[in-house]
């Protein structure tokens, strides 16, 4: 099973995720961001592609498959389910990475977590991040981007805990959770 917890910076993605992780036995975290940002590391400015100078690690055209592929070894070598927590707002992204992990597990499921703009950025102020930076200039691209259908199902996190949130996921994987 392959369990992806998207949404804005700030909607509560990593806090759902590690609740899973310790409810679902024998479940491993993947999380999309390192393959970014080992990518970031690799590739020098001088070499990346047009389309690929955008500061996002999510237009390098390695990202998506890389993503996918590092996801399948994953599953292959120690075949162990995964949550896969990650901002990815644009559809076509998301149609590529979600489809090749239908293909590595059919039994895929995607939750888009929302909160109002405001709720948001004071989730970001109250982990560390600066007034203004990256992540909060992600959000109005987030909050746009997840109006398509395509991201469903959506859970807001508008004044719900994590535990009832990952409750509301557990039943909806058919999975009873372990705690």
């Amino acid at each position: 099973m392959i369990v992806m917890i998207n949404g804005a910076f700030g909607a509560g993605k990593t806090s759902v995720a590690d609740e899973l992780l310790r409810r679902l036995d024998g479940a491993m975290l993947f999380d999309p961001e390192m393959v970014g940002f080992m990518l970031r590391h690799i590739i020098p400015d001088d070499m990346k592609l047009e389309g690929e100078k955008t500061g996002d690690f999510q237009d390098l055209e390695m990202w998506k498959p890389l993503t996918v592929y590092v996801a399948r070894q994953l599953r292959e070598t120690y075949g162990k389910d995964l949550i896969v927590p990650m901002t990815i707002y644009n559809k076509d992204y998301f149609n590529v990475i979600h489809g090749g992990f239908v293909e590595i597990d059919p039994e895929t499921y995607h939750f888009c977590l929302t909160a109002k703009k405001e709720t948001i950025h004071e989730r970001l102020l109250e982990r560390g991040e600066e007034q203004g930076n990256w992540c909060f200039a992600q959000t109005d691209k987030c909050i746009a981007g997840f109006e398509d259908p395509c991201f469903e199902q959506f859970i807001s996190t508008e004044n719900v805990g994590i535990e009832e949130i990952a409750d509301v996921i557990c039943k909806q994987i058919g999975v009873a959770s372990v705690y």
